[in-house]
């Protein structure tokens, strides 16, 4: 009988918001939504150990909390309640995926404890029960339990998973500044689209691609439509969006070459202090 590795290491990828509608406000004070969230392959990294007893917890990026606000936390307290298993755990995450950003760092991150406590607690969770406690985590983190392309509504924890046969180059660009998620959302209703900005569907091959999100978060960093409206002048760009609720922006291109001569120019265009990345989305 093979024995349990004295770590674990989970890869906790990003995601990109293909689409992003938003339908209206909930009773329950969250938006209704349907979008089409797609893995990526930059990933955080979650090592994950038993311990005698107690919580240790690093991580390094030193300006993320390690208290119980922090998603990985939140994760090991529903899984602890839900199964009734209290066991000690050395916990350290690996950061890649920027916070702020719209790429679901923190709910991947949180998806990706799920898994590994389930794994060395002798899979007591079903997968519906692991996409269950996901929800009531937070939004995007039933994605991440499935890993792979999938269609969501609700406030974005029901998801199905779809077939995506494409395989995507982008380039992601992230200033260095956050955009708040809840801020996005209560602002979406009041505001107005910006002269000059492409906010209509996008017609790609893979599906159209539009964020209702960028109204609102346009209007208030001006950055961000500037930053649309160049890399949609650019020769390698098929098409460009903000993912999630930003503040990254990014565009498809044909290939890696492409995206490797887009990311160098778009660096030198939005400067030093921006995360600026080539990915792939994830089969």
């Amino acid at each position: 009988m093979s024995s349990m590795p004295a770590v674990l290491s989970l890869s906790a990828p990003a995601k990109i918001n293909l689409s992003l509608r938003v339908l209206g406000k909930r009773e329950d004070g969250f938006h209704a939504i349907e979008t089409r969230m797609c893995p990526i392959s930059i990933a955080d990294r979650l090592d994950l150990s038993r311990l005698t007893e107690g919580l240790e917890f690093t991580c390094s990026d030193t300006s993320l909390p390690l208290d119980e606000s922090n998603l990985v936390i939140k994760a090991l307290r529903a899984f602890e309640q839900r199964t009734r298993q209290h066991h000690g755990w050395r916990v350290h995450l690996e950061k890649s995926v920027p916070s702020g950003a719209g790429l679901g760092g923190g709910s991947s991150d949180a998806a990706a404890m799920l898994r590994g406590l389930n794994t060395l607690c002798g899979e007591p969770l079903s997968q519906a029960e692991l996409l269950e406690i996901a929800g009531t985590i937070g939004s995007d983190v039933p994605l991440f339990v499935i890993g792979r392309t999938c269609d969501a509504t609700g406030r974005g924890e029901i998801v199905t998973p779809v077939d995506f046969p494409h395989e995507l180059t982008v380039v992601l660009i992230k200033p260095p500044f956050g955009v708040p998620t809840p801020w996005a959302y209560k602002t979406w209703a009041s505001s107005q689209e910006l002269a000059g900005v492409l906010y209509a569907p996008q017609k790609c091959t893979w599906g159209d691609m539009v964020n209702d999100l960028e109204r609102p978060v346009f209007q208030k960093y001006a950055l961000l439509p500037a930053l649309k409206r160049w890399l949609l002048d650019q020769p390698e760009t098929l098409a460009a969006l903000m993912s999630g609720s930003g503040a990254t922006m990014f565009a498809v291109v044909a290939d890696a070459q492409a995206g490797a001569e887009l990311a160098q120019r778009a660096q030198h265009w939005v400067g030093d202090t921006a995360w600026v990345k080539v990915a792939q989305t994830l089969a």
